[in-house]
């Protein structure tokens, strides 16, 4: 596939792993990319040394390509006074102890953990997930919705919370952007969706990747693979194998690799956003265009 590396079938969008050409995900996926072929631009939040060889497959396409990302660092601009600084699309209701819990910890010692706002999995797998946290040997921060809890409360005991008291905070959201660049998170466990990928990349944190739909699976082999900042848990995962991947990504010299990989990335990012960065420029360029029609 031009443009794309080191690629599974298994890396590929769920929706595209199908033998129906009826599949709905499928044509919508086609439909849209047709629009990117006809659009007279496309406007993407990545930035150019991110995704160079992907950007130069599409730009043999469709030549007018903005990369104006990450999005999050053009909030660095907005004056701190500004009311738009307290606009959130989040659904959920963030908790405020993250950051009194965090400051109490080690520096690049704790693992936070996240899957999204619609993620789900079965008892069991939460089961795996939840004793594979409590007996990895590292601090952490869960981030588990209330109709989660509600639908493992027989998961999370009492018991299990005094197996997890003092080295441990399960909240039901929090602000992720800020959790990550707190530096007492050393790790993040990860659905490797776009926008966990891109604030992951801003905080300059390694990642291990759990993903479960969408183009999850193609982030995660990106992130494992070719920016090797990560490594991927199996879709079965056990509480074994989240033992040692966090004692991998966090104690081993490896890990320390993937850490110091992350931190370029980050360096990356922060200059494409800035003034005379590739994404500065993009944005530069998008605003003259509209401007001119």
């Amino acid at each position: 596939m031009p443009g794309l590396r080191e690629m599974r079938l298994y890396d590929l969008p769920y929706s595209t792993r199908t033998t129906s050409p009826d599949e709905i995900l499928l044509n919508c996926l086609r439909d849209e990319t047709q629009e990117c072929v006809r659009a007279a631009a496309i406007i993407m939040n990545t930035f150019h040394d991110f995704e160079q060889e992907v950007l130069d497959a599409i730009k043999a396409i469709n030549p007018n390509v903005y990369c104006i990302g990450p999005l999050n660092l053009l909030e660095a601009r907005v004056p701190a006074h500004d009311t738009s600084r307290d606009l959130t699309v989040s659904l959920w209701k963030e908790d405020p102890r993250c950051f009194e819990w965090l400051d109490k910890q080690k520096p690049g010692s704790v693992v936070y953990v996240n899957y999204g706002s619609i993620a789900k999995m079965s008892e069991g797998q939460f089961r795996e997930f939840a004793w594979g946290l409590a007996t990895c040997g590292h601090p952490f921060i869960w981030v588990v919705r209330t109709d989660v809890m509600r639908a493992n409360a027989a998961v999370l005991t009492e018991d299990y919370y005094k197996e997890i008291e003092d080295r441990a905070l399960i909240v039901t959201w929090c602000q992720q952007e800020q959790v990550l660049a707190h530096e007492g998170v050393g790790l993040f466990f990860t659905h490797a969706g776009w926008n966990s990928t891109l604030e992951t990349v801003i905080a300059g944190k390694p990642v291990i990747c759990w993903p479960f739909i969408a183009e999850q699976s193609t982030n995660s082999r990106y992130l494992c693979k070719v920016w090797d900042v990560g490594v991927e848990a199996s879709h079965h995962v056990t509480r074994g194998e989240i033992v040692e991947l966090i004692k991998e990504m966090l104690e081993s010299e490896r890990g320390k690799e993937r850490h110091n990989k992350a931190l370029e990335w980050k360096e990356k990012a922060v200059a494409a956003a800035q003034v005379g960065g590739s994404s500065y420029k993009d944005f530069d360029r998008l605003i003259a265009e509209v401007f001119r029609h």
